[in-house]
């Protein structure tokens, strides 16, 4: 384990900034906190969680594919894509780093591989925070997600803990392990010793005990998922519920915008006059046109559109990927709509609808 006091964290970020760029939460306004580029001036957050998740520095809101540069009477074809730099993300929560894995069945694990998507991954280095105060719109607890990191995080490389007036690391990969020694300022605690005999790891296990205390206290920490998982596809997809959840329902999309596990878009051609870039920018399945084809739109319903977007999380993702939700409990969709409809009013009405 490898420990720094928290008045000297400046020093181990300019020593990480050093060979490669960070990103970390910092406020970008009152009560606001996002992942910005640290340089000198720029301050961690105490905030718990960003605005935008971790998923954007794998999955852009907008990039490029491929540019189509104008020759006279021909085009060019030109690949925009270059080599990704190594880059550090330091405070990402466990239910963000949990969100990679999501993500990476889809564009990692299948057939094209996403080549955009992997070239970021491959390059990054996650060092996962510890949930100190987890907030009442947490649920991460309801899908194993452990936010004290008592077990090694999901897409993590580094576990991280505050506690003490110090800040605790422990490699979770080989990546993981090379950064924290390539690291002068750290002092390793326990070596040679039994690590449950040291100062550090028993400080370490306390602040765990206590996240876990917190956790447990929450009002959505337990939610039950058991009709979803016994329910045949078919007969959730025809409750009379998706009528109500929709009611309310704007369509504006922001519940998808700041989910870390949405990952649908859209390709558009651009024509700058000069040349055509072809954009991967994000879409919503929230939007009427979502589903909008020369012929014909089979979405035309919020209600069909609101259930598409439940049911994609809580049971088509699930039934294709071993029982894993497309949902990590983060409660950014919870703080986020404008009409206070989101993903944990659907699980509770699902698990009282009389008709199950």
């Amino acid at each position: 384990m490898y420990t720094v006091l928290k008045e000297k964290i400046y020093d181990f970020f300019d020593a990480v900034s050093k060979n490669q760029k960070l990103y970390l939460p910092s406020d970008v306004k009152e009560d606001s906190a996002n992942f910005v580029k640290y340089e000198n001036g720029v301050k961690l957050s105490s905030a718990l969680k960003t605005v935008c998740s971790a998923k954007d520095f794998f999955f852009p809101k907008t990039e490029c594919l491929v540019k189509y540069v104008k020759e006279g009477k021909s085009f060019k074809v030109e690949d925009p894509r270059s080599e990704v730099e190594d880059f550090v993300i330091f405070g990402v929560r466990a239910c963000d780093a949990s969100s990679f894995g999501v993500i990476d069945n889809v564009y990692l694990k299948q057939e094209p591989v996403d080549s955009y998507y992997k070239n970021r991954r491959d390059h990054s280095t996650v060092i996962v925070l510890a949930c100190n105060n987890p907030e009442r719109t947490c649920f991460c607890s309801s899908y194993k997600i452990d936010a004290s990191l008592s077990f090694k995080p999901s897409g993590a490389d580094i576990a991280c803990w505050e506690s003490g007036g110090k800040y605790f690391f422990e490699e979770v990969t080989e990546k993981g392990k090379k950064l924290l020694e390539s690291i002068s300022v750290f002092e390793t605690s326990g070596a040679g010793e039994s690590t449950d005999e040291t100062s550090d790891e028993k400080e370490v296990l306390k602040i765990k005990e206590e996240i876990k205390e917190k956790i447990n206290a929450l009002p959505f920490a337990n939610l039950d998922f058991s009709k979803i998982e016994k329910t045949p596809m078919l007969d959730l997809f025809n409750l009379k519920i998706w009528d109500k959840v929709s009611e309310s329902c704007l369509g504006c999309g922001t519940c998808t915008y700041v989910c870390p596990t949405c990952m649908c878009f859209d390709v558009r051609d651009f024509d700058n006059g000069k040349n055509i870039e072809q954009v991967r920018c994000w879409d919503s399945c929230m939007y009427s046109d979502f589903t909008q084809m020369a012929a014909a739109n089979p979405r035309t319903s919020q209600k069909e559109r609101s259930r598409q977007r439940f049911m994609h999380k809580l049971k088509y993702y699930p039934d294709v990927y071993n029982g894993m939700y497309a949902c990590v409990g983060c409660g950014r969709c919870v703080e986020s709509c404008p009409v206070n409809m989101n993903i944990v009013k659907v699980i509770k009405m699902i698990q009282e609808d009389a008709d199950l």
